[in-house]
């Protein structure tokens, strides 16, 4: 829960001023615990604990340390439901309030040592795709730099939850893709030859052994979409999307960033070749370096500042059902009709289809994806054919 180090006289007002949550143990008159209320930071918490002796530290320690969870964990609700009020200048600014842009802030402060960052969100953080997303991890990418790139991340996932003390709920339960045609079949194994070359893990099934690995799948050989065979990553899986965000923002939050709510970009200020800041609902915002983490709105933001990005944002459609027992412990994935299918912890089957044909900013599913989605994963789990839809969205 907290970070022991120990620091000389110099790098004391330092620490004052860019760690969020502090407990201070020093040598005193009489052995006592009390919460200053004078802080030297924005939103700081801190905590002091006198000891006459050393003997009377792990009395201390053990009777106040749920105490001082119990107050963290309460000043950390307050930083992120707070209409907290952006400074008038950062050294770096990151635009979009998601897993991705809490995560550069978060890796900006612990790795490169900048301190003096924010994140703007014009809405909640986790509020957008990252709430939006169908929860896959994986890395069985075909192209060397793909798999390279998801394979690097996917061993930062396997860490993340002891690396942010946050329970990401990252489950490698596998994902299988499958092959309904002799082109999926000839597709999917040279991916599982490219993985294996690259040191990835991977395996090809036949169609028994996809039946095996999950029972519910239909094999029969009469369906429009018969199942030839699949590949199988047994690291991959699924984790928490909202967990992320909040884990990443925790993690963010501590090293002092600053994560702004309810502010929109309206505007990136530029003098010839270089930025001067934002225009943002909460007023204008210096920085010399603003970063654009905004999913399908990067296109939009970064116009913004006479960049144009070579995007085209189309809605990724998903929708989940009411929920059941557990009837299905992996990922399925089918490329060839768009859907894949796993279940969450709440028991909801957690689906995601296609993308729609047309340029869009919507964040709502259409019905003609959805219903063709649905007609094929009916054929593929008959099982599912009396359960009830309960929303559908789309991602951009």
């Amino acid at each position: 829960m907290f970070d022991v180090i120990q620091i000389n006289s110099t790098a004391f007002s330092r620490i004052f001023k860019t760690h969020r949550n502090l407990v201070i143990v020093q040598k005193g008159p009489q052995s006592k615990v009390y919460f200053d209320t004078k802080t030297y930071a924005q939103n700081q918490w801190l905590c002091i604990v006198e000891y006459q002796t050393v003997e009377d530290l792990p009395m201390l320690l053990g009777q106040y340390t749920p105490i001082m969870a119990y107050q963290i964990g309460q000043k950390e609700q307050e930083r992120y439901t707070a209409n907290l009020q952006p400074k008038k200048q950062y050294e770096a600014i990151i635009i979009g309030g998601g897993g991705h842009g809490l995560a550069t802030a978060y890796y900006l402060a612990k790795k490169h040592n900048l301190k003096n960052i924010a994140v703007v969100e014009k809405g909640w953080i986790g509020g957008g795709n990252t709430g939006r997303n169908t929860t896959i991890i994986r890395s069985n990418y075909l192209w060397d730099a793909s798999a390279g790139l998801y394979d690097h991340a996917l061993k930062i996932w396997e860490g993340l939850s002891q690396e942010l003390n946050y329970n990401v709920m990252f489950s490698q339960r596998g994902v299988m893709n499958l092959a309904h045609n002799l082109q999926d079949v000839r597709d999917l194994k040279r991916r599982t030859h490219a993985n294996r070359l690259n040191g990835i893990d991977a395996v090809w099934l036949n169609t028994e052994e996809v039946k095996k690995f999950c029972p519910i799948i239909n094999t029969s050989p009469d369906i429009r979409y018969p199942v030839l065979g699949g590949t199988l990553q047994k690291r991959a899986g699924t984790a928490r999307h909202d967990a992320v965000a909040w884990g990443y923002a925790r993690g963010a939050d501590a090293m002092g960033v600053d994560i702004i709510q309810n502010c929109e970009v309206k505007g990136i200020k530029r003098n010839g070749d270089q930025v001067e800041g934002i225009e943002t609902t909460k007023g204008f915002i210096k920085s010399k370096k603003i970063g654009v983490v905004a999913a399908g709105h990067s296109s939009v933001l970064a116009n913004m500042a006479g960049i144009r990005l070579p995007l085209e944002s189309k809605p990724l459609q998903a929708l989940v059902s009411e929920p059941v027992k557990p009837i299905i412990d992996t990922v399925v994935m089918s490329n060839a009709v768009h859907a894949y299918v796993s279940q969450s912890d709440k028991g909801e089957l957690v689906i995601g289809a296609g993308t729609d044909s047309y340029v869009s900013y919507t964040q709502k599913g259409s019905h003609n994806i959805v219903e063709e989605t649905l007609r094929a994963i009916l054929e593929l789990y008959p099982i599912f054919s009396r359960m009830k839809m309960l929303r559908q969205w789309g991602g951009i």
